[in-house]
Protein backbone atom coordinates (compact mmCIF):
# COMPACT_ATOMS: atom_id res chain seq x y z
CA UNK A 1 0.00 0.00 0.00
CA UNK A 2 1.25 3.48 -0.92
CA UNK A 3 0.13 7.10 -0.52
CA UNK A 4 0.89 8.55 -3.96
CA UNK A 5 3.54 10.92 -2.61
CA UNK A 6 6.65 10.56 -4.76
CA UNK A 7 9.79 10.39 -2.64
CA UNK A 8 12.44 10.33 -5.37
CA UNK A 9 12.98 10.42 -9.10
CA UNK A 10 15.05 7.36 -9.98
CA UNK A 11 17.01 6.65 -13.16
CA UNK A 12 16.64 3.52 -15.27
CA UNK A 13 20.16 2.10 -15.68
CA UNK A 14 19.32 -1.03 -17.67
CA UNK A 15 16.46 -3.19 -18.92
CA UNK A 16 17.16 -6.89 -19.51
CA UNK A 17 14.54 -8.98 -21.36
CA UNK A 18 14.15 -12.49 -20.00
CA UNK A 19 11.73 -15.40 -20.14
CA UNK A 20 9.60 -14.00 -17.32
CA UNK A 21 9.37 -10.49 -18.82
CA UNK A 22 12.11 -7.94 -18.12
CA UNK A 23 14.52 -7.21 -15.29
CA UNK A 24 14.65 -3.47 -14.64
CA UNK A 25 17.62 -1.87 -12.89
CA UNK A 26 16.84 1.43 -11.13
CA UNK A 27 19.39 3.82 -9.68
CA UNK A 28 18.27 5.41 -6.41
CA UNK A 29 20.16 7.78 -4.13
CA UNK A 30 17.51 8.75 -1.58
CA UNK A 31 15.51 5.58 -1.03
CA UNK A 32 18.17 2.93 -1.63
CA UNK A 33 19.43 2.81 1.98
CA UNK A 34 15.86 1.88 3.01
CA UNK A 35 15.17 -0.65 0.25
CA UNK A 36 15.76 -4.30 1.03
CA UNK A 37 15.23 -7.54 -0.85
CA UNK A 38 11.49 -8.34 -1.14
CA UNK A 39 10.46 -4.74 -0.40
CA UNK A 40 7.63 -3.25 -2.44
CA UNK A 41 8.50 -0.17 -4.49
CA UNK A 42 6.10 1.79 -6.68
CA UNK A 43 7.73 2.60 -10.03
CA UNK A 44 5.59 5.14 -11.87
CA UNK A 45 2.71 3.87 -9.75
CA UNK A 46 3.19 0.16 -10.45
CA UNK A 47 4.01 -1.96 -7.41
CA UNK A 48 7.17 -3.99 -7.96
CA UNK A 49 9.35 -6.15 -5.71
CA UNK A 50 13.05 -5.53 -5.19
CA UNK A 51 14.88 -8.77 -6.03
CA UNK A 52 18.49 -7.54 -5.94
CA UNK A 53 20.47 -4.61 -4.50
CA UNK A 54 23.79 -3.80 -6.15
CA UNK A 55 25.96 -0.78 -7.01
CA UNK A 56 23.56 1.99 -5.90
CA UNK A 57 20.73 0.30 -7.76
CA UNK A 58 17.86 -2.03 -7.04
CA UNK A 59 16.53 -4.62 -9.49
CA UNK A 60 12.92 -5.67 -10.09
CA UNK A 61 11.52 -8.51 -12.16
CA UNK A 62 8.56 -7.21 -14.16
CA UNK A 63 6.33 -10.00 -15.43
CA UNK A 64 4.43 -10.10 -18.71
CA UNK A 65 1.05 -9.13 -17.24
CA UNK A 66 2.57 -5.95 -15.76
CA UNK A 67 4.20 -5.12 -19.09
CA UNK A 68 0.82 -5.46 -20.80
CA UNK A 69 -1.11 -3.33 -18.28
CA UNK A 70 1.38 -0.54 -17.59
CA UNK A 71 3.97 1.70 -19.25
CA UNK A 72 6.86 -0.21 -17.64
CA UNK A 73 7.46 -2.09 -20.89
CA UNK A 74 8.42 1.15 -22.65
CA UNK A 75 11.13 2.11 -20.14
CA UNK A 76 14.67 2.39 -21.43
CA UNK A 77 18.08 3.27 -20.03
CA UNK A 78 18.24 6.92 -18.94
CA UNK A 79 14.50 7.34 -18.31
CA UNK A 80 13.38 9.00 -15.09
CA UNK A 81 10.78 7.25 -12.93
CA UNK A 82 8.74 8.18 -9.86
CA UNK A 83 9.63 6.11 -6.80
CA UNK A 84 7.79 5.48 -3.54
CA UNK A 85 8.39 2.86 -0.87
CA UNK A 86 5.42 1.03 0.65
CA UNK A 87 3.52 2.82 3.41
CA UNK A 88 4.38 2.17 7.05
CA UNK A 89 1.63 2.32 9.68
CA UNK A 90 3.39 5.23 11.41
CA UNK A 91 3.52 7.34 8.20
CA UNK A 92 1.30 10.34 7.51
CA UNK A 93 -1.32 9.64 4.85
CA UNK A 94 -0.60 12.80 2.88
CA UNK A 95 -2.12 11.55 -0.38
CA UNK A 96 -4.69 8.75 -0.50
CA UNK A 97 -4.60 4.97 -0.22
CA UNK A 98 -2.87 3.67 -3.36
CA UNK A 99 -2.45 -0.04 -4.06
CA UNK A 100 0.12 0.20 -6.83
CA UNK A 101 -2.22 -1.80 -9.10
CA UNK A 102 -2.44 0.04 -12.40
CA UNK A 103 -5.96 0.00 -13.86
CA UNK A 104 -5.36 1.68 -17.19
CA UNK A 105 -2.85 3.48 -19.37
CA UNK A 106 -4.13 6.96 -20.16
CA UNK A 107 -2.98 9.42 -22.81
CA UNK A 108 -2.33 13.11 -22.17
CA UNK A 109 -4.42 15.05 -24.69
CA UNK A 110 -3.91 18.63 -23.47
CA UNK A 111 -1.57 20.62 -21.23
CA UNK A 112 -2.39 24.23 -20.36
CA UNK A 113 -0.12 26.40 -18.23
CA UNK A 114 -1.82 28.69 -15.73
CA UNK A 115 1.08 30.79 -14.50
CA UNK A 116 3.30 28.18 -12.86
CA UNK A 117 0.42 25.74 -12.49
CA UNK A 118 -0.51 23.22 -15.15
CA UNK A 119 -3.93 21.92 -16.19
CA UNK A 120 -3.61 18.45 -17.71
CA UNK A 121 -6.38 16.61 -19.55
CA UNK A 122 -6.12 12.84 -19.95
CA UNK A 123 -8.14 10.32 -21.91
CA UNK A 124 -8.87 6.89 -20.42
CA UNK A 125 -10.90 3.86 -21.46
CA UNK A 126 -14.70 4.29 -21.02
CA UNK A 127 -14.70 1.39 -18.55
CA UNK A 128 -12.66 3.45 -16.07
CA UNK A 129 -14.71 6.66 -16.23
CA UNK A 130 -17.35 5.38 -13.83
CA UNK A 131 -14.71 5.34 -11.09
CA UNK A 132 -13.49 8.89 -11.76
CA UNK A 133 -15.42 11.71 -10.11
CA UNK A 134 -14.89 15.44 -9.81
CA UNK A 135 -12.87 16.31 -6.69
CA UNK A 136 -12.11 12.62 -6.19
CA UNK A 137 -8.66 11.06 -5.92
CA UNK A 138 -6.70 9.51 -8.77
CA UNK A 139 -3.13 8.30 -9.21
CA UNK A 140 -1.10 9.29 -12.29
CA UNK A 141 2.31 7.60 -12.64
CA UNK A 142 2.20 7.00 -8.89
CA UNK A 143 1.26 10.60 -7.98
CA UNK A 144 -1.82 11.19 -5.82
CA UNK A 145 -3.87 13.94 -7.47
CA UNK A 146 -7.34 15.44 -7.26
CA UNK A 147 -9.67 15.32 -10.26
CA UNK A 148 -10.57 18.92 -11.08
CA UNK A 149 -13.14 18.14 -13.78
CA UNK A 150 -14.54 15.25 -15.81
CA UNK A 151 -15.68 14.81 -19.42
CA UNK A 152 -17.78 11.65 -19.28
CA UNK A 153 -18.74 11.72 -22.96
CA UNK A 154 -15.13 12.13 -24.02
CA UNK A 155 -13.83 9.56 -21.49
CA UNK A 156 -11.46 12.20 -20.14
CA UNK A 157 -10.67 14.05 -16.94
CA UNK A 158 -8.61 17.03 -15.79
CA UNK A 159 -6.09 17.49 -12.99
CA UNK A 160 -4.37 20.62 -11.75
CA UNK A 161 -0.63 20.32 -11.04
CA UNK A 162 1.12 22.68 -8.64
CA UNK A 163 4.68 23.83 -9.47
CA UNK A 164 6.32 21.65 -6.78
CA UNK A 165 4.67 18.46 -8.09
CA UNK A 166 5.47 19.34 -11.70
CA UNK A 167 9.15 19.97 -10.93
CA UNK A 168 9.71 17.05 -8.55
CA UNK A 169 8.08 14.21 -10.46
CA UNK A 170 8.34 12.75 -13.96
CA UNK A 171 5.37 14.89 -15.02
CA UNK A 172 7.99 17.45 -16.01
CA UNK A 173 8.95 15.08 -18.86
CA UNK A 174 5.41 14.44 -20.10
CA UNK A 175 3.97 16.07 -23.21
CA UNK A 176 0.76 15.81 -25.24
CA UNK A 177 0.56 12.22 -26.44
CA UNK A 178 2.50 10.76 -23.50
CA UNK A 179 1.15 7.55 -21.95
CA UNK A 180 0.82 7.41 -18.16
CA UNK A 181 -0.22 4.79 -15.61
CA UNK A 182 -3.60 5.35 -13.97
CA UNK A 183 -4.97 3.87 -10.75
CA UNK A 184 -8.52 4.80 -9.78
CA UNK A 185 -9.64 5.10 -6.16
CA UNK A 186 -10.30 1.56 -4.88
CA UNK A 187 -13.23 2.80 -2.76
CA UNK A 188 -15.33 3.24 -5.90
CA UNK A 189 -14.82 -0.40 -6.85
CA UNK A 190 -15.85 -1.62 -3.40
CA UNK A 191 -19.04 0.46 -3.56
CA UNK A 192 -19.81 -0.91 -7.02
CA UNK A 193 -19.31 -4.46 -5.79
CA UNK A 194 -21.59 -3.96 -2.80
CA UNK A 195 -24.31 -2.39 -4.93
CA UNK A 196 -24.44 -4.69 -7.93
CA UNK A 197 -22.68 -7.98 -7.21
CA UNK A 198 -24.78 -11.15 -7.14
CA UNK A 199 -23.45 -14.60 -6.47
CA UNK A 200 -23.78 -16.85 -9.51
CA UNK A 201 -24.97 -19.85 -7.51
CA UNK A 202 -27.96 -18.10 -5.89
CA UNK A 203 -30.97 -16.10 -7.02
CA UNK A 204 -30.89 -13.83 -3.99
CA UNK A 205 -30.55 -10.09 -4.32
CA UNK A 206 -27.52 -8.30 -2.91
CA UNK A 207 -27.96 -7.11 0.65
CA UNK A 208 -27.16 -3.55 -0.38
CA UNK A 209 -28.97 -2.29 -3.49
CA UNK A 210 -29.26 1.04 -5.28
CA UNK A 211 -33.02 1.01 -4.61
CA UNK A 212 -32.45 0.56 -0.88
CA UNK A 213 -29.94 3.42 -0.79
CA UNK A 214 -32.33 5.73 -2.68
CA UNK A 215 -35.12 4.82 -0.23
CA UNK A 216 -32.93 6.18 2.55
CA UNK A 217 -32.63 9.55 0.82
CA UNK A 218 -29.22 9.22 -0.79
Amino acid sequence: MFTGLVKEIGIIKAVYPNQEGVEIVVQSKVLLPEIGIDDSVAINGACQTAVKIKDNCFHVQTVHVSLEKTTLGSLKSGDEVNLELALQLKDRLGGHLVQGHVNDVAKIIRIDSKGENYQVKLKVSPQQMKYIVKEGSITIDGISLTVSDVDKEGSAFMVSIIPHTWSNTVLRNRTVGSAVNIEVDILGKYVENLLFYKQNHTNSSPTLTEEWIRSKGF
